[in-house]
């Protein structure tokens, strides 16, 4: 029998393709929860009480008051995040071990590697004080090539598992900024056919739609303290 939720989750997010994740997770799965922004731009990933929740500093994180045993847990990690809640309510991670294999290959190769190299491709081609020409070319490169092993996959699928999981949920919004990423989706019609079909989901389109406060909106291309606080990291 599927878990119930009476309690709101507590998810610790910024809009981003890493906090959308479990937003949309969240909204697919009708369960209450409560949006704590973490202004990342400002440093609320280092407050203490952040980093008792998410001690690598990173958002998301969520809190469920219902955890284990009926004890609250705190989670970090958005696969973890992810795969937590799936197996709890019974969702999106597959019913036999062959399906659960299937999403967590995806699910760790976005883990891996799709969202580590275009992150590091919006860093050096967006956000670099210094154009890197070499940074620039390698990241683009391995940008590309990740879209067509993604495009590839979905030939013959309408989701990447082979049915909707929460690998579809952890990819798509990493595609959202494709044309930042220096990629055009008409190169890739498996994967454009999918994102139309995700964001035509009501709960990935309201799971995407979360933005930050108005008076806290970053715009990290021109925000150079907020690049200080993103991209000079050290142990504090």
């Amino acid at each position: 029998m599927a878990a119930t939720q009476t309690k709101p989750i507590d998810l610790y997010y910024w809009p981003t393709p890493n906090g959308w994740k479990i937003s949309i997770l969240l909204e697919e799965l009708g369960l209450p929860y409560d949006v704590h922004f973490v202004r990342i731009g400002k440093g609320d990933q280092f407050k203490p009480e952040f980093l008792a929740i998410s001690p690598n500093n990173k958002m998301p994180a969520i809190v469920d008051p219902e955890g284990p045993d009926g004890a609250p847990i705190a989670i970090f990690e958005s696969g973890a995040i992810m795969l937590y809640l799936g197996r709890k309510f019974g969702q999106f991670v597959g019913t036999t071990e062959r399906e659960r294999v299937e999403v967590e290959k995806w699910l760790m190769w976005q883990m891996g590697g799709f969202g580590p190299m275009l992150g590091q491709n919006h860093h050096f081609s967006q956000y670099a004080p210094e154009k890197i020409p070499y940074a620039i070319k390698r990241y683009q490169d391995e940008t590309h090539r990740l879209y067509g092993v993604l495009d590839k996959q979905l030939e013959g699928r309408e989701f990447v598992a082979g049915f909707y999981s929460v690998a579809d949920m952890a990819i798509v919004g990493w595609v959202k900024p494709h044309a930042r990423q220096g990629i055009d989706l008409a190169e890739f019609p498996n994967i454009r056919a999918w994102y139309d079909r995700m964001l035509a989901r009501p709960a990935v389109a309201k799971g995407m739609a979360i933005e930050a406060p108005a008076d806290e909106a970053m715009n990290l291309a021109d925000d150079k303290e907020a690049q200080k606080v993103l991209f000079n990291q050290r142990s504090r």
